[in-house]
């Protein structure tokens, strides 16, 4: 080691205090880094192991494949396993449950068992074709009770209409098939078969609420699959990439294979998916968050060593006073650098992982208890996020310690004894407003004359607190987006379950009232609805319609364009409840001699053509315009409505269709009012309620249920997406807490060592007659002019951070750009707190030091 080094070294061990300073600095910026690839990875490895609990692991599926193209499957380099799967077929059986009349059989080899979730709870799973497990469902929704050990024979056939095509067969995913109260399909191609129940299963996540089959599931011995017989291959392959989809699709073309489809959900964690606007949307999202990520570290480190140079420059002028060369001068400090890296990147790495540990473990409890997801969050730790988390930070020491370093080679020996290569004065360099003087007084001119004096010092804190204003804006306004893309792509399921009846009679009015009573109903709304249409100007139909009907004149008629209107009459309870949430006198509604009615103006749909989820306008209406709704394009009947008021939120049970559609919502005892005197048949009454408890309400209701209702149970699939919603505001809102204890310390620590430097200059002060009160006017006034000073570089670059972000969103979606105006007065008042907080506590430690002392004292 030379003697450069070793004086370097000699430094650090005697200035511990800022070694120390500095050491933390870098230890939080790389615990940071490590804490955030962490928490990405183990994201991740989260949402993974929730769809395979859900829907079973597997990549590629292959359907109806016979032997030969099997053994191809099998064979092929990218395969790891094969599951064989086959839908039997269903069969009649004994159900009390008039809409679930089937029992469903299921075939899967031994690998099934593994890695699809079939959850045992009594008997063994099946190890021959005439075993099968049989789900609880079958007891406790059907009451047929099966014992483990009985015989089970049935006429196992397809799905079909008794009126129709041979070739239109039904799934578990297709509700039992009826029309005015009777059933219109049939069991056809039927074999007998004979099985043995071996076990119980709980109900299976895959099988939907409106499935009419109870799942029965049986053993496939691959080697007894005839020459003629097919089956569906499910394949784990060894390498998931965004080959996937070309490579799979071209083995099904050489193989003569029909059907290929992938397991989307579970891909796109992967990080891999088939849709280019996706990809390029995630790729460009990636790179903006771990832009500011790298940016934010760079700045913290910067910080660090920037003032562990300007603590250290008589340090090196004195070396350069006894011959050390400006290389010399310059590797001393980037040797710092490695020292530190050194002994810092080690104990972040390990302290960010503590952390990330330690959140976990309270995280856990609220996805796996307030949540109800089952699988929790693992500290997932692999050698490329560690690999990563290292060399970024390396790399980020390496830029931060460079730039001081190149300037401390360029400190002249005397300058930097004398250490006067910070404050370069100049009349015009100083200079102020008279209007500062005048509004704020002389405190406040000396605080400004400190800044613009002590420059260097001034520029790094305001380029840590522009730094810390872009973080935390950045990333609450993709916090906030991500929130938004949910509700775009969601199916808009509001509620657990749905009863639908063509007829409106009496005696189904009062059972649905009787429904809506049921002990664990928490919510409920009765709806009516009726399908009319209306004829809307050009200039007030929607944006992307207007642009279609420039190229395609003829769906204009007068200059007219005909929107679907869908017509919803809500209860009275309802109605007055959705009044309120909107701001909406729901009286209003009713007491006009043509009713009013609420317009929903925003609808969410994916466009096929551009393959984007679009938010848009359904209509440019006003407040007080009439509609003229008609019926089966009937002028003669038409009757009209006014716009009462205008909104984007949706009642329970209501959604808006697409584009070209209009829903609109008035009172249900109005709807006479509105429909055209021209129309025959009924409105369709539903009923839309959420429970405690889903199950239990929907077995209640089918024990009620002496007329034609459908009841839908569709309380899984809303609770995957609350789930989903749920969770990622878990994550994104702690990787926002993350950020934001990130930049304050940046900011504590920037401005309380800069605070901490000025001890002889505020010693200088208070020796010419500045009084405690005059001292702490001019650090509040330091303070604002540091917040203005941020704040007007800090929200305009936040802004085109914030506008990429939303350039990159817009591959697959499309929304207008809005500015969380909310956020950003938050930022306001928060930098002017912490900066001023940070102030006084700095500022406090130097009043009580002596004047005398601090006068002589050279360094701190």
């Amino acid at each position: 080691m030379n003697i450069i080094n070793k004086l370097t070294i000699r430094h650090l061990k005697e200035n511990k205090k800022r070694t120390l300073v500095t050491v933390f600095g870098v230890i939080i910026s790389v615990a940071m880094i490590m804490a955030v690839a962490t928490l990405a990875v183990s994201f991740l490895d989260l949402m993974k192991r929730q769809v395979m609990a859900q829907n079973g692991e597997w990549h590629v599926l292959y359907e109806n494949v016979n032997e030969d193209q099997l053994d191809a499957i099998e064979n092929d380099d990218d395969t790891k396993e094969v599951i064989i799967s086959r839908d039997r077929g269903y069969a009649l059986f004994e159900s009390q449950n008039e809409y679930k009349p089937y029992l469903f059989v299921k075939e899967y080899n031994k690998k099934g068992f593994d890695h699809f979730p079939i959850e045992l709870s009594d008997g063994r799973l099946p190890q021959a074709e005439n075993e099968v497990v049989i789900s609880e469902h079958i007891e406790t929704n059907g009451g047929v009770d099966y014992e483990i050990g009985e015989q089970l024979t049935l006429d196992v056939g397809q799905r079909f209409l008794a009126k129709g095509s041979q070739e239109q067969t039904f799934g578990q995913s297709d509700a039992l098939q009826t029309e005015e109260d009777e059933v219109t399909e049939t069991i056809q191609n039927q074999e007998t078969e004979t099985y043995t129940i071996v076990g119980e299963i709980e109900r299976p996540t895959w099988e939907p609420t409106w499935a009419p089959g109870y799942t029965v599931i049986s053993y496939l011995d691959e080697g007894t699959i005839s020459a003629n017989a097919t089956v569906n291959a499910s394949v784990i392959l060894n390498n998931v990439n965004h080959s996937i989809f070309d490579d799979a699709k071209e083995f099904a073309a050489e193989h003569n294979i029909d059907s290929v489809s992938f397991h989307n959900e579970l891909l796109r964690y992967y990080g891999v998916t088939d849709d280019s606007g996706l990809r390029t949307m995630l790729f460009s999202l990636s790179g903006i968050i771990i832009a500011l990520i790298v940016i934010g570290s760079v700045a913290l480190i910067y910080n660090a060593f920037g003032i562990s140079v300007s603590e250290r420059a008589r340090h090196l002028g004195m070396l350069s006073s006894v011959g050390a060369t400006k290389k010399q001068k310059r590797n001393s400090v980037l040797f710092e650098g490695l020292v530190v890296g050194t002994i810092s990147i080690p104990i972040g790495i390990v302290a960010g992982l503590v952390g990330i540990g330690v959140t976990f473990t309270f995280i856990n409890s609220l996805i796996e208890g307030a949540l109800g997801i089952e699988q929790g969050l693992h500290l997932t730790v692999t050698p490329i996020s560690v690999l990563i988390a290292c060399s970024v930070s390396l790399i980020t020491i390496l830029i931060s310690s460079y730039l001081p370093a190149r300037k401390a080679s360029r400190i002249s020996a005397i300058d930097a004894i004398r250490q006067t290569q910070d404050v370069k004065l100049s009349g015009k360099k100083v200079k102020t407003s008279k209007l500062v003087r005048k509004l704020f007084g002389i405190e406040a001119e000396i605080g400004l004359k400190n800044l613009k004096r002590n420059k260097k010092r001034y520029q790094v804190t305001v380029f840590s607190l522009v730094i810390s204003i872009v973080l935390f804006l950045s990333v609450t306004y993709f916090t906030d987006n991500l929130k938004k893309l949910i509700e775009i792509t969601q199916s808009g399921i509001n509620y657990d379950i749905s009863v639908s009846t063509s007829q409106g009679s009496e005696e189904n009015n009062k059972l649905m009232k009787s429904f809506a009573k049921l002990p664990n109903v928490k919510d409920s709304a009765i709806i009516k609805q009726v399908y009319l249409s209306t004829w809307i100007d050009e200039k007030r139909i929607a944006d992307s319609l207007q642009d279609t009907a420039k190229e395609n004149p003829d769906m204009l008629k007068n200059d007219k364009f005909n929107y679907k209107v869908k017509v919803v009459g809500l209860d009275q309870n309802s109605l007055e409840d959705y009044a309120e949430k909107i701001g909406v006198n729901a009286e209003e509604l009713q007491d006009s001699e043509n009713p009013s009615a609420i317009v929903i103006n925003k609808i969410n749909y994916r466009d096929p053509t551009k393959n984007k989820f679009v938010e848009t306008k359904s209509i440019d209406a006003e407040v007080g315009q009439k509609l003229e709704l008609i019926y089966a394009g009937d002028q003669s009947g038409k009757r009209t409505v006014e716009i009462g008021a205008l909104t984007g939120e949706l009642p329970m049970g209501v959604d808006t269709g697409g584009l070209g559609n209009l829903t609109i919502i008035v009172s249900g005892n109005e709807m006479e009012k509105v429909i055209p005197d021209n129309f025959t048949g009924q409105p369709r009454t539903n009923l839309y309620l959420t429970s405690s408890d889903p199950m239990a309400t929907q077995k209640q209701m089918e024990e009620l249920n002496t007329t034609n209702m459908h009841i839908y149970n569709v309380y899984q699939s809303r609770q995957q997406e609350e789930q989903m919603t749920l969770l990622i505001s878990v994550f994104t809102y702690g990787f926002i807490a993350l950020i934001t204890a990130i930049s304050v310390a940046n900011i504590f620590n920037t401005i309380s060592t800069s605070v901490a430097l000025r001890t002889r200059e505020f010693a200088m002060l208070k020796s010419i007659g500045m009084t405690p009160k005059g001292f702490n006017k001019m650090i509040n006034y330091e303070s604002i002019f540091y917040g203005v000073k941020a704040l007007l570089y800090g929200i305009p670059i936040s802004i085109a951070v914030m506008y990429l972000i939303y350039r990159s969103l817009m591959n697959t979606f499309s929304y207008g750009f809005t500015l969380p105006w909310l956020d950003i007065l938050f930022v306001i008042i928060a930098i002017f707190i912490i900066v001023g907080v940070t102030m006084l506590y700095s500022s406090a430690k130097v009043k009580k030091q002596n004047i005398i002392d601090a006068l002589k004292q050279e360094n701190i």
